[in-house]
C-alpha cells in the first residue's frame, strides 16, 4: 500500500479544542443513518485522526462485484470530516467544501478501511487527507487517497436546521 495516512503515534500532534471529542465525533456519527445503511463503522477517533471500516456487502457493489466508487468516495469524505471535527470547539460544526480522490484499484477484498488525518488544522479551513484501503485476509492494498478541504461553522451547531 502506498504511504498510508499516519496513525495517530506518528502523525503530528494537535490538541483537540473540546476535551470531549471523541464523544461528540461519535454522537455525530451516529445521528447519520446513511453510515448505518452502509454498514460503517468508526472503531478509531483520536485528536487529527479517524479510522473507518466497511464489511464487504453485495449489496454496496457495482456491476463488476467491486464496492461502489460512491462508498469509497463517502468513507473518505466522512472520514476527513470527522478527523477534522474532532479538533473543533464545542460550539463549531463542519462541511467538507472540495475533496478530489484517485481511485488506484478495484474495491475488492474482505474489508474497506479509510484512515484520515488533519494535515493543517486552520481556524477556517482544515485540509485532511486520507487513504483508502481494501483487507483481504491480513493483507491490505491501497485502493484511494483523497484530499478534503473542510470548512470550520462556527457557532453552528452540529444538527439539522430547524
Amino acid at each position: 500500500m502506498p504511504q498510508a495516512a499516519q496513525t495517530p503515534a506518528e502523525q503530528p500532534s494537535f490538541q483537540p479544542r473540546n476535551p470531549d471529542f471523541e464523544r461528540r465525533v461519535r454522537d455525530s456519527f451516529a445521528r447519520q443513518p446513511f453510515m448505518a445503511h452502509c454498514g460503517i463503522a468508526m472503531p478509531v477517533v483520536e485528536p487529527g485522526f479517524v479510522e473507518m471500516r466497511v464489511a464487504y456487502d453485495e449489496p454496496l457493489t457495482q456491476q463488476h462485484g467491486f464496492l461502489h466508487g460512491g462508498l469509497v468516495g463517502t468513507v473518505a469524505d466522512c472520514a476527513c470530516g470527522y478527523a477534522a471535527f474532532s479538533l473543533m470547539r464545542a460550539e463549531d460544526s463542519v462541511v467538507t467544501v472540495e475533496y478530489k480522490i484517485n481511485l488506484l484499484s478495484p474495491a475488492e477484498g474482505d474489508e474497506l478501511i479509510g484512515r484520515a488525518r488533519v494535515i493543517r488544522a486552520g481556524g477556517s479551513l482544515m485540509v485532511c487527507q486520507a487513504e483508502i484501503g481494501m483487507r483481504e485476509g491480513k493483507a491490505e492494498r491501497a485502493c484511494a487517497t483523497a484530499l478534503c478541504t473542510l470548512m470550520v461553522l462556527k457557532d453552528t451547531p452540529d444538527a439539522p436546521r430547524t
